[in-house]
């Protein structure tokens, strides 16, 4: 609008001009003092700028077109008609100089309240920060890594129970944590919060503790009790930070196998796990086939594919380039919140499902202020609100090593191929995984339950779940996951399970 307004005004300027060139005064001037009238009041500078222009308001107290041209009658008074008019014209050449040196813009307001609000509807994992309430397994000797000669002088491992152990001790189960999962699967009397598994493990549960002994532990790297890069190295007394080892999942599962010794488990009825803790899971029955009864592998792999590595690649990144990580010595120093807490949002685009999201948010806005950069639609106040939930939960360098452990993962590694390594499982199995995962999508799933059956399993199950959930929903749906575990858990298999373990020992 500014910009025609003015290109009117530079016409009708000219058409000053060419009148005062030819000395057309009469009746013209007239005419032009009409159009340079705004309802009735003459313009002046300051009149223009704030009613046409819009861009400043300019304080002027000289007219462009002094209010007494009204009084000049066409035809009388030429000369000084000419010397009204050239005053005019000059006047008014100065006024489009000073309005051009504004620009034509208006732009956004720099301050950014985001004041998000957290969206109340939809089901959530629980996850705590776990600091009391769990037991530790003290292993007092040097423990070997896989990679790289690493060596941790002595290690601990956090760990919970639920349940009776049966006088034949062979009816304790494995529940294999995720990620950022602690040893608090279930609320117990030393600590009561829900667990992360709350409503799968239980009395009357998928995990049934009125049949089970349940084992839960804090994977090794963990942040949670167990020993990781938060720990105190004895031969320093200062933390590991980024000078603990590279880990595996291997590593993690040996040193479960550790725990299971010291507890006089020599056997479990079952080695249950989702995400990491299904490759855990795995990983489990091909180190100790003998040792392992059946097999529950949810939303994992028999290795990492390139699209979840890249995801978690970029998490690890966003923590990394955070002034404050400090190559991981932040400990005594500022905190990396805004890496852990972008690394945490990237993460939950992993963890849900796009239908799931339609569904909850839709394109439904925060509220009605007016757009601008900051967030406005609900989606958004949540990927927000899951960020700050839980970057102050969880340790940046545990996540770290962890998630670096997974992109590592390859159940083949230490064989000739797959099927070596899977030949080993003569337990029953169950895998199961979610079409609507994107971070360990549902071929991973089908394709590892289709390599356990080539390698000569004849007990696997396989369970593909129409949930809303994405990769959460070994989280999130009881009546799929928790159906399908619990009847696995309970169905007697002696023809192909136990008594065939037994058999091929002899």
């Amino acid at each position: 609008m500014i910009n025609r307004t003015l290109r009117a005004l530079r016409g009708l300027q000219n058409q000053l001009k060419s009148a005062e060139a030819e000395g057309k005064f009469s009746g013209k001037f007239s005419t032009l003092a009409d159009v340079f009238s705004n309802n009735g009041r003459s313009l002046t500078c300051g009149g223009i700028a704030s009613s046409v222009v819009s861009v400043r308001r300019v304080e002027s107290s000289t007219s462009a077109f002094p209010a007494s041209h009204h009084n000049h009658k066409p035809g009388l008074g030429g000369e000084n008609q000419s010397h009204d008019f050239s005053a005019r014209s000059r006047h008014y050449s100065a006024f489009l100089a000073e309005v051009e040196e504004e620009p034509d813009f208006k732009g956004l307001e720099t301050e950014f309240p985001c004041l998000l609000k957290n969206p109340s509807s939809g089901p959530e994992p629980e996850y705590e920060k776990v600091v009391s309430g769990f037991k530790t397994f003290e292993y007092n000797y040097p423990f070997e890594t896989k990679l790289n000669g690493g060596v941790i002088p002595e290690l601990t491992i956090a760990y919970e129970t639920w349940g009776q152990l049966n006088e034949r001790r062979d009816n304790a189960v494995l529940v294999h944590a995720g990620l950022s999962a602690s040893s608090h699967a279930r609320s117990h009397s030393d600590n009561p919060k829900p667990g992360w598994w709350e409503k799968f493990v239980g009395p009357g549960c998928a995990v049934d503790t009125d049949r089970f002994y349940v084992i839960c532990t804090n994977s090794l790297g963990g942040c949670y009790g167990t020993t990781g890069p938060s720990s105190i190295n004895p031969l320093t007394g200062k933390r590991y930070a980024t000078t603990f080892p590279l880990i595996t999942v291997d590593d993690m599962v040996q040193a479960q196998f550790l725990l299971l010794d010291y507890l006089g488990i020599k056997t479990l009825h079952a080695s249950v796990g989702s995400s990491l803790g299904g490759m855990c899971s795995l990983t489990a029955c091909v180190q100790q086939p003998g040792r392992v009864g059946r097999l529950v592998s949810i939303s994992a792999c028999a290795q990492s594919h390139p699209a979840s590595i890249a995801m978690r690649y970029i998490q690890r990144k966003s923590i990394m380039t955070d002034p404050n990580w400090n190559k991981g010595h932040y400990y005594n120093g500022s905190y990396p919140k805004m890496g852990m807490k972008l690394a945490r949002e990237i993460a939950t685009l992993t963890y849900r499902s796009g239908p799931e999201w339609n569904q909850r948010f839709g394109r439904k806005r925060m509220d009605d202020s007016p757009l601008s950069l900051c967030p406005s639609y609900l989606i958004e106040s949540y990927l927000d609100y899951q960020g700050e939930s839980f970057c102050n939960k969880y340790d940046p360098n545990s996540l770290l090593y962890i998630s670096k452990a997974m992109d590592m993962y390859e159940v083949a590694e230490d064989f000739n191929n797959v099927h070596e390594a899977l030949c080993r499982i003569k337990s029953p199995v169950l895998v199961i995984g979610a079409k609507t995962d994107i971070l360990f999508p549902i071929w991973q799933q089908r394709e590892l339950a289709q390599l356990l059956k080539q390698s000569g399993n004849d007990a696997v199950t396989f369970y593909e779940l129409d949930s809303l959930y994405g990769h959460d929903t070994f989280l999130l749906d009881l009546n799929g996951v928790g159906t399908a575990v619990k009847g696995f858990l309970e169905t007697d298999q002696s023809e192909k399970g136990r008594a065939r373990i037994q058999k091929d020992r002899t």
